[in-house]
């Protein structure tokens, strides 16, 4: 296995993709830092960009881990509750993008907190101070606008800085958003996107965390950060990494389907990574 970065160059990466989709010794490639699509509101949202960038490869299977992170996040909320004995019972949950993660998004609107549970898509992907509270409003918002935010530049909607310069902005209104919430949900550079300094205690749940992102979680005041995948080495593999491995160790010639990838990791005793100040 090996990690190249591409320094957010889309013509560089697709350059990078024709040379290891002629490689033989090559089973699988998985791509970061980007989506080909998503997987929200029952739908399948291909970006324009990026499928178009993909499109060059002939011969080996190409992920974004949207395959597995669906499954895998989904079943954080299950271990939460199950195996660290958290209880949503009467919290209120901020989800920074259902649309970019709606597998643990709709296990949040289904843990019958009977607390607020916040979507803030239009902040985070648009910068539109808008929250959405019901499921179906946002199940509805997303059939709208995905299908127009598809075509745009992803950079737009996810910028390609690394996770360490991501600009954190504090305001009134932001920090009242997180202090108001018990769990936080979503992707580490949404989640630090507003994070205000005081965050007592709360709960973090997000993806491919440093040992140097986990601190800073800490540092915050949070209490518990939950990392989607497991720990190696000191980092969380994105699961476009995982992905790509378990399309390759299975011989296969495109992505899985939720239940085998749900199989392996069960296999390999997959969990989250947990760490508590």
């Amino acid at each position: 296995m090996k990690r190249i970065g591409m320094d957010g160059d889309l013509g560089a990466m697709r350059d990078k993709l024709i040379e290891c989709d002629r490689n033989p010794n090559i089973d699988a490639i998985g791509i970061g830092g980007c989506d080909i699509f998503l997987n929200a509101a029952g739908r399948r949202y291909y970006f324009r960009e990026i499928k178009k960038m993909v499109s060059c490869i002939e011969g080996t299977p190409v992920v974004d881990g949207s395959g597995l992170k669906g499954a895998v996040e989904a079943d954080t909320v299950r271990f939460m509750q199950d195996e660290l004995g958290i209880s949503f019972q009467g919290k209120n949950i901020l989800v920074t993008s259902a649309i970019d993660r709606w597998g643990i998004a709709m296990a949040c609107a289904d843990a019958d907190t009977q607390g607020i549970v916040s979507y803030g898509d239009f902040l985070y992907a648009l910068n539109i101070p808008i929250m959405v509270h019901s499921r179906k409003v946002l199940t509805a918002a997303t059939r709208i606008i995905a299908p127009l935010a598809a075509q745009l530049p992803f950079t737009w909607l996810y910028p390609s800085e690394s996770d360490s310069s991501t600009e954190i902005k504090q305001g009134p209104k932001t920090d009242k958003l997180y202090h108001d919430a018990d769990i936080i949900v979503g992707d580490y550079k949404y989640v630090v996107q507003y994070m205000p300094d005081d965050l007592k205690e709360t709960i973090v749940v997000t993806n491919t965390t440093t040992e140097s992102d986990v601190e800073l979680l800490h540092s915050r005041g949070v209490g518990t950060v939950v990392t989607t995948t497991p720990r190696l080495e000191g980092r969380s593999f994105g699961t476009n990494v995982m992905e790509a491995m378990l399309v390759a160790l299975d011989e296969s010639d495109k992505a899985l389907t939720s239940e085998q990838y749900l199989a392996y990791l069960k296999q390999a005793d997959f969990k989250p990574s947990v760490s508590t100040r």
